[in-house]
């Protein structure tokens, strides 16, 4: 019986706040402006043998602020504007619901993450997730992965306003995805 493949661990990345700027709603392509640093991270972490996957909270499908058509679209842009600068994705998950509806996937519940580890053969303990939200945070403390809040995005304002009402703190804190990257591949050399 051939030996099962063993699970590796990921880098979940959240998108608007993390991997481009945040816009409140991304309801057109021309407002999509991915942050400068982020091809160049995203490639350290593909160097590096990590799998990366985009995770998600896209409600305004839901709300009909913008058509399912138009994530798909974010993400190819996404995906060339990478692509053109030696970097990747290894998915790219998304939640269409709002937090009205009974969904498992809508962060911080691990539905879109355990879907990528199925998909990916991830193992979610001893991944990271990034982010800029504390949902991100909770998100992978919830599966057992380590919580990387970055400040850009909402990251800066949730930090400062809302940090001493945490339960638990983000496993480390970066000013961005460029930072952020370099202390997970610090901590895992």
């Amino acid at each position: 019986m051939p030996e099962a493949k063993a699970l590796r661990p990921a880098v979940f990345l959240d998108r608007d706040g993390t991997i481009c700027e945040e816009m409140g709603y991304l309801n057109h392509l021309s407002r999509l402006h991915m942050f400068p640093f982020a091809s160049a991270a995203i490639s350290k972490l593909n160097k590096a043998g990590l799998p990366v996957i985009v995770v998600t909270n896209q409600s305004g499908i839901s709300r009909r602020i913008f058509p399912e058509s138009l994530v798909s679209q974010i993400h190819a842009r996404i995906s060339q504007e990478l692509s053109a600068a030696g970097a990747r994705v290894d998915g790219f998950y998304y939640c269409a619901h709002s937090s009205r509806d009974d969904c498992s996937c809508r962060k911080p519940l691990p539905g879109l993450l355990e879907q990528a580890a199925r998909e990916h053969g991830l193992r979610l303990a001893g991944s990271f997730v990034v982010g800029d939200r504390y949902a991100d945070v909770e998100l992978a403390h919830g599966v057992g992965a380590r919580g990387v809040l970055v400040l850009t995005g909402y990251g800066r304002g949730e930090y400062e306003l809302h940090r001493q009402e945490w339960p638990r703190q983000p496993d480390s804190v970066a000013e961005d995805l460029s930072e952020a990257v370099d202390a997970i591949l610090g901590e895992l050399s």
